[in-house]
């Protein structure tokens, strides 16, 4: 149920944040999607720090917010964050593997995903 709470949260103000940054700057560059997917590193960066540091907080907390609130607001950051961690564990060959694939099998994907919904 936190989950699903944390993601219903999370939907809305991506919702939110994004068109109404697109209404005051327009949608020729997705600025409300880039401020969705950078605010959401703070906020994850940040929980996951605190709520690790933070023994006597309910693990509860953790599934309302990084899984469920950031999961929906942006999956951006769990990336960003899962590659920052692979890096401060001093394996930083694997994390530009991780960053570069992502950023070039997603960007395929895409392009795949796109013919296909072209063709049907």
């Amino acid at each position: 149920m936190l989950i699903a709470a944390g993601g219903a949260l999370g939907s809305i103000l991506r919702y939110w944040v994004g068109s109404t940054i697109a209404g005051r700057m327009g949608i020729r560059f997705p600025y409300g999607t880039l401020v969705v997917n950078l605010t959401a590193c703070v906020i994850i960066g940040f929980t996951l720090t605190y709520l690790g540091r933070r023994a006597d907080l309910s693990p509860a907390w953790r599934f309302l917010i990084p899984i469920g609130f950031i999961g929906a607001y942006s999956t951006f950051s769990t990336y960003e964050w899962e590659t920052l961690s692979t890096m401060r564990s001093g394996a930083f060959a694997l994390a530009a593997g991780y960053a570069v694939g992502s950023l070039v099998l997603g960007l395929a994907a895409t392009w795949c995903g796109t013919l296909l919904g072209e063709v049907l």
